[in-house]
């Protein structure tokens, strides 16, 4: 099974509630983005953004300017189905972020769902690269820590801590600016540690 078939089958058999990713209200997100001080036409896209709430709420928020991607046509319909007219103020991207071709960068690079299921070196060095390329001023990553799962959904993933994130984005020429590790509460009650990074384009 491609890795394609593979999450359109998790969004067309399971409901939000049984997937463990799933927030009430993506508040370690929301609030990274505010923080940034960027105005509220920031270019801003979601890498696997699935059928999460956060565009919703950026919208909610005066935010004009949003771009969801995610390998899964299923998840993305999901997400356009939940903001009903207003869907169409999104701009939504069906791709796997390996074989992403932006055509333009973006302001605030955010990704709370697809990097640390890239395993292979040469995925991570592609992601990577394009960060470099497309992402021009701040990168809000979070990933599962090195004490959380080391599976998802039936994938393995990659596990961070500050040094392990650190280097990768010094690749990228991003500077962590600040680093928490919260505490995502799933919704049958289990405990995923996470690393969450805002990051910096280094100008310098």
């Amino acid at each position: 099974m491609s890795k394609q078939e593979h999450w359109n089958t998790v969004y067309t058999t399971k409901t939000p509630q049984q997937v463990g990713w799933t927030q009430p209200y993506p508040e370690d997100s929301i609030k990274r983005i505010e923080a940034t001080g960027l105005s509220k036409s920031a270019s801003i896209i979601d890498i696997g953004g699935g059928d999460s709430d956060l565009a919703k709420i950026l919208l909610e928020h005066g935010y004009t300017d949003i771009t969801v991607l995610d390998i899964s046509a299923a998840a993305i319909e999901r997400a356009k189905q939940k903001l009903g007219d207003r869907a169409n103020e999104i701009h939504w991207i069906v791709a796997d972020i390996i074989d992403f071709k932006p055509e333009r960068s973006y302001e605030i690079w955010h990704d709370r769902a697809a990097f640390h299921f890239l395993i292979q070196e040469q995925d991570i060095n592609s992601y990577l690269k394009l960060l470099n390329q497309f992402a021009s001023q701040y990168v809000i990553i979070g990933t599962f820590s090195d004490i959380g799962p080391t599976m998802c959904s039936g994938l393995p993933i990659t596990q961070y801590d500050e040094k392990k994130m650190s280097s990768a984005l010094d690749q990228a020429n991003f500077k962590i600016m600040e680093s928490d590790r919260p505490v995502h509460i799933t919704p049958t009650g289990g405990e995923q540690p996470y690393l969450f990074v805002v990051a910096s384009k280094d100008l310098v």
